[in-house]
């Protein structure tokens, strides 16, 4: 085997990446070596290569937090992992395990933590290397391609749904039905609950009716709110927001039932007016959800590996990856580009 492997490299924010030979890594103790069958492509990894964010990565690096593949070597001291497992390497690379956010479930909010393709090299390479206590074990066997989303895309959006704290048979509006949004409708029907899920293209409302939405409405419409209102009975009981779009984080709030509760994933630039007297009088909760724990993760392959949840993915190859970029900014990219690697 060459020591060589294929990698996309940013070396500098802005500007595309590299496409490069380096060396594969080795794994030191405590961590597992990767063979990548497949990587999907977020909009974070977007973000990381444009240096959008206060905290930017230490060019150069290698992006990607959506990779699946097969172990193919352990550093010392690993166990519960052993060459020939599929796992996947998710944006959750490492976190310290001794604080008090660690020790209480909530890993995704320690200071100390890594995140793949940001603070570590990520999975845009054949080979990547990943914690053995945090990757995901994902079943034998599987479809790569498909699983890919679910690390990032799947978990992020099951985790949110569960942060509205609706319960089987009440109502969720969805709102924005992209890489994320898709995936959030399939979980939420999985999960017993009623959806009406909201976008601003005909494109994207169809492939919520697709995807199983009980209903689905132009965010675009002046009586957007109201339609959602009427349709649920006086409001969703739950709003995921899932659009990286400021009016939709306001729009929410006014789909959301007294005593609701909108949790935001979606990161758009900027604040959103909050109607302070709404959310006050009528007992609505805010809640930010971030990625999922190493538990919410497993859950979300679960029921992706029961096929209750599948991604719309378009496969492409490594050297792609700017024109995939390219899309993304300009919001042309329908479904979840996956990279695929050779077996």
């Amino acid at each position: 085997m060459s020591n060589l492997m294929n990698a996309a490299v940013a070396h500098q924010f802005g500007a595309p990446l590299s496409l490069e030979k380096r060396p594969i890594p080795y794994p030191a103790p405590g961590q597992v070596l990767v063979k990548l069958r497949a990587s999907g492509i977020c909009h974070t990894d977007l973000h990381a290569v444009d240096g959008d964010w206060p905290v930017k990565p230490t060019l150069p690096f290698v992006p990607g937090h959506e990779g699946a593949g097969i172990v193919v070597a352990c550093g010392s001291g690993v166990r519960g992992v052993r060459e020939g497992d599929a796992v996947g390497i998710a944006w959750l690379h490492d976190a310290c395990g001794g604080c008090e956010y660690c020790e209480t479930g909530w890993e995704t909010l320690c200071e100390a933590q890594h995140n793949s393709g940001y603070g570590v090299d990520g999975t845009f390479a054949d080979y990547a290397i990943g914690a053995a206590d945090y990757v995901a074990r994902l079943p034998a066997h599987c479809d790569f391609v498909q699983m890919a989303p679910i690390l990032c895309a799947g978990v992020t959006t099951y985790k949110g749904i569960r942060e509205t704290e609706a319960r089987p048979g009440e109502w969720i509006a969805i709102c924005g039905v992209g890489g994320l949004g898709h995936l959030a409708i399939q979980y939420a029907k999985a999960m017993g609950l009623h959806v009406v899920a909201l976008d601003v293209t005909a494109e994207k409302l169809a492939l919520a009716r697709d995807c199983g939405a009980d209903a689905a409405v132009s965010a675009a419409a002046p009586d957007a709110i109201e339609q959602v209102r009427t349709l649920t009975g006086g409001g969703a009981h739950g709003v995921l927001v899932t659009a990286v779009s400021r009016a939709a984080f306001s729009q929410a709030i006014g789909m959301v039932r007294r005593r609701g509760t909108v949790s935001f994933v979606g990161l758009p630039p900027g604040g959103f007016e909050t109607p302070i007297f709404d959310v006050v009088l009528k007992r609505i909760t805010l809640r930010g959800s971030i990625i999922g724990t190493r538990q919410d993760l497993a859950e979300a392959v679960a029921f992706a590996a029961e096929g209750k949840v599948r991604a719309s993915v378009e496969r492409v190859h490594l050297d792609q990856i700017n024109d995939v970029f390219a899309r993304l900014r300009n919001g042309t990219l329908r479904a979840r580009a996956v990279i695929e690697f050779d077996a």
